[in-house]
Order: C-alpha cells, then sequence, then structure tokens
C-alpha cells in the first residue's frame, strides 16, 4: 500500500520504518523534524510514564523492551543497555508493568540514601535521541521511503494520493484529527556534560517536581517538570535552578557539571494512548498518538501494531 505517515517523532518514524520494513511504499510528512520535536527533548530512558491502557502499555512496552536491547548492539542507533535505581520514600509494591522486564530487584536497605524506604534496581535501554533520530531517518532513506517537512490542515489533505494514512502526530492531532482529550504536558531539562554518571536515578514521589538522571555518552540530561496543560516553552530559570538543586541531591557531582543546553518539550497526553483504525469519507486512517511521556519507551511495540492494523486494511483491498 502506499501509506502517509504524518509526524517526525520517534512514533512517526519507527511506525514508517516497520511499514517500509514490511514492503509498503511510505513518505513522511511532519511539520518538523530532528531538533525540533518533542523526541528530540526527551531523556529517552525506556520507562512507561503517563501512558496507559495498562494492558496494551505492557505488551508495548514488551516488544520495544526487545527491540531497543537488539539495537544497543550496534552503536550507531545510539542505544545503551544502563543499569539505574528509582527511588521511593514509602514501601513500594512491584510496579505494574513487572511483567514487561526480564529483570527487576529491590535495593537494599543500606544502599538507599537518606530519606528513601525503598528502591528498584533495574537494566533499561537508554536512546540518545540526537542519534537515533537521524539514525531513524537515514534506515527510512535506505528503504526508500521518502520524508518531506511541510504543515498539513487536516486528514482529507493528508489522505490524498496514498492508500492510507498513519496518524503520529502527536499533540498536533489536536488539529489534524480534532481530538480535544489531548492536553500538553510541559518539561524541562537541562543537558550537562557527562561527569562520570554511568547509571540512570529517578525520584518521582512529587508528580510534578520530578528528578531523574539519565547518562549519554557524552553528557547526562537532567529532568525534570511535569505541568499540566501548559504550552510555554520558554525555558524558565528559576525552574532549571530547581532541577538542578533535585538532581544535585541524588548525584551530588551533578551539581558542578558544566551546562550545554537547556530544553523544553510538550508531553502529548490524553487518558489513553489511540492506537486504532478509523474509516474515513476521504479513507483509512490508522491512528497512533498519546503516548504522554512514554513515546520512546512505547514506539517499536506500537509500530509493529500499527503494521497489523495497515495488513489488516491490505487484505481488505479489491
Amino acid at each position: 500500500m502506499r501509506v502517509r505517515v504524518v509526524g517526525g517523532g520517534v512514533v512517526g518514524l519507527t511506525s514508517a520504518l516497520r511499514l517500509a520494513e514490511a514492503g509498503h511504499q511510505v513518505e513522511v510528512v511532519a511539520a518538523e523534524l530532528g531538533e525540533s520535536t518533542t523526541s528530540s527533548v526527551a531523556a529517552a530512558l525506556w520507562y512507561p510514564y503517563r501512558a496507559t491502557p495498562t494492558a496494551e502499555v505492557t505488551r508495548w512496552l514488551a516488544t520495544s523492551y526487545a527491540a531497543l536491547t537488539a539495537l544497543a548492539a550496534d552503536e550507531r542507533t545510539g542505544v545503551r543497555l544502563r543499569s539505574g535505581r528509582e527511588f521511593f520514600r514509602e514501601p513500594t509494591p512491584d510496579p505494574w508493568w513487572r511483567s514487561a522486564v526480564p529483570d527487576l530487584g529491590r535495593m537494599p536497605a543500606d544502599q538507599l540514601p537518606e530519606g528513601y524506604l525503598d528502591g528498584y534496581q533495574l537494566t533499561a535501554p537508554v536512546v540518545d535521541m540526537a542519534v537515533h533520530l537521524p539514525w531513524l531517518q537515514n534506515r527510512l532513506r535506505d528503504c526508500g521511503a521518502g520524508i518531506e517537512t511541510r504543515r498539513l490542515s487536516g486528514l482529507p489533505g493528508a489522505l490524498a494520493g496514498v492508500d492510507a494514512v498513519v496518524n503520529c502526530a502527536g499533540l498536533g492531532a489536536r488539529e489534524l484529527a480534532g481530538d480535544d482529550t489531548l492536553s500538553p504536558v510541559r518539561g524541562q531539562i537541562i543537558v550537562v556534560e557527562q561527569f562520570g554518571l554511568t547509571e540512570w536515578l529517578l525520584d518521582q514521589n512529587d508528580p510534578a517536581r520530578l528528578a531523574y538522571l539519565v547518562p549519554r555518552s557524552e553528557t547526562v540530561i537532567l529532568g525534570g517538570t511535569s505541568e499540566e496543560g501548559d504550552a510555554d516553552t520558554e525555558v524558565r530559570p528559576a525552574t532549571a535552578e530547581a532541577i538542578l538543586a533535585r538532581c544535585a541531591a541524588l548525584a551530588p557531582a551533578a551539581a558542578g557539571a558544566r551546562i550545554v543546553s537547556h530544553r523544553v518539550g510538550l508531553r502529548p497526553a490524553r487518558p489513553a494512548v489511540r492506537l486504532e483504525t478509523e474509516i474515513s469519507p476521504d479513507g483509512p486512517v490508522v491512528h497512533c498518538y498519546g503516548h504522554g511521556g512514554a513515546g520512546v519507551t512505547l514506539a517499536y511495540g506500537c509500530a509493529d501494531e500499527v503494521v497489523e492494523h495497515v495488513q489488516r486494511l491490505t487484505s481488505a483491498l479489491p
């Protein structure tokens, strides 16, 4: 089939790649690519943040975990497997997504930082988006897929000249698909030079004022915030200071790290991820958006399911 994928973030590019690998004629149309996308701001630690429903998300998580683990064998992908720890101020049961990971252990009490009473430790993929997004684009071009930067006004125009559209527009689906259930959740981060951190660290006891440190080869992502309904993409200095203080409480060396940049992204939050086929008057649309803060985490699992939806459309053709 001739398929147009709308959206140039990790979900759109991954879906397009899986479709091209399945033999479809694919083109990507995106209002923004690369550094301009929300995906480029992501800390990109495999972790199911703000994504439901749990049964489907757990399935997509497991698929993505396996896919990213396989990609970690190739340095060109920007994917690495890193051990890490999450800290809790109260005793906490295993997470609902426990079955999606091969190993998840409990931290011994004598290894918990002061003020924490429980903790997980596990190995998870970490994706350097400055490497992975260009890698995805190059893989698409190698598969013969086209990539175009263009803003679409609606689904009828997106369907012109193709057999089906895959809508991976993220927050843009509010206008593209008329979905008022989508809302922005503002996330601000700091990128600092690598200061010797090899494991990721996470504290989300306060849902609005997160603390996470995610190491890459040359930098470390310090975060973050989760500000409901806030679409301001300007960096707030006071917020940056608070982020640095929270992160330094987990890793004191972060306080002296050289700051490379400040970034802000808007997570596409929705009551549940939308992954379904809609048969519109202008043609079929496979919707795949609303991943909250788990776009990287769910991308490969959702992309495989997008292919299944398109294959079902193919089998229905006369």
